[in-house]
C-alpha cells in the first residue's frame, strides 16, 4: 500500500485517520490561503484542499497518498474564518447565537507522481442554542476557540453549544471520514475498515 500523507498540522484531523488506523506521514503545506470574493465558500474549500495537498504531493518522488482538506464555517455565503483574538472569537459566537449555519470541508486526494486527483466535499448543517453573553464569555475563557474556524471546537467544550447537526459529525470536526473512506476505496482500493 501506498504511504498516506497527510498535508495539514491539524491534531483533530491527524487523531481522526489513526483511529482507523492509518498513521500518516505530516507534511504541511505552505501555501497562501487566497480567498476570492466571487467563489462560493464550496469552491473555496475544495480549491484549498487542493493545493494543500498538490503542493506537498509535488515534493514527493514515490506514489504516496496524500490527503488534503480545508473546512469553512459560513453563514448565507459568508465565511467566518479562524479568529484572530478574543474579541473576534466573541464576535463570531455573538453572531452565530440561535443560527444554523454550514460547515463545509473540501476534500482532496492526490497520488504524487500520478495525474490522479480527486477533489470533493461534504457538507454539514449546525444550528446553535440561543446563546447568554455568559456562556460566550465562559466560553471564551476556555482558549478552545483558537485556530477554530468559526472560532468552536464541537467535539470539545463547544458541543455545549450546538443544540443540533444535519449531516456528517466527523465533517464538523475537520474531516469527513464516510466519504474519505468512500474516495479511498474508490479511487485507490484503500478501505478504513
Amino acid at each position: 500500500m501506498s504511504r498516506i500523507v497527510l498535508a495539514s498540522a491539524s491534531p483533530r484531523r491527524k487523531e481522526l485517520l489513526l483511529k482507523y488506523n492509518i498513521e500518516p506521514i505530516i507534511i504541511e503545506s505552505n501555501i497562501q490561503e487566497r480567498v476570492s470574493p466571487k467563489e462560493t465558500p464550496v469552491q473555496i474549500a475544495m480549491a484549498l484542499s487542493f493545493e494543500k495537498a498538490n503542493e506537498v504531493a509535488s515534493k514527493l518522488n514515490s506514489d504516496e497518498i496524500v490527503i488534503g482538506a480545508d473546512t469553512i464555517v459560513s453563514y448565507k455565503e459568508r465565511i467566518l474564518g479562524k479568529p484572530k483574538d478574543e474579541d473576534e472569537g466573541r464576535a463570531m459566537l455573538e453572531f452565530l447565537s440561535g443560527k444554523a449555519h454550514e460547515v463545509i470541508t473540501g476534500i482532496a486526494i492526490v497520488q504524487a507522481n500520478s495525474n490522479i486527483k480527486i477533489i470533493d466535499f461534504e457538507k454539514t448543517l449546525v444550528k446553535f442554542r440561543k446563546l447568554s453573553r455568559e456562556k460566550i464569555d465562559n466560553y471564551i475563557n476556555t482558549g478552545e476557540y483558537r485556530d477554530k474556524a468559526g472560532g468552536y471546537a464541537i467535539q470539545g467544550l463547544g458541543g455545549l453549544l450546538v443544540e443540533y447537526i444535519e449531516g456528517c459529525y466527523y465533517n464538523v470536526i475537520g474531516l469527513p471520514i464516510y466519504k474519505l473512506d468512500l474516495l479511498l476505496e474508490r479511487h485507490f482500493n484503500i478501505s478504513l475498515l
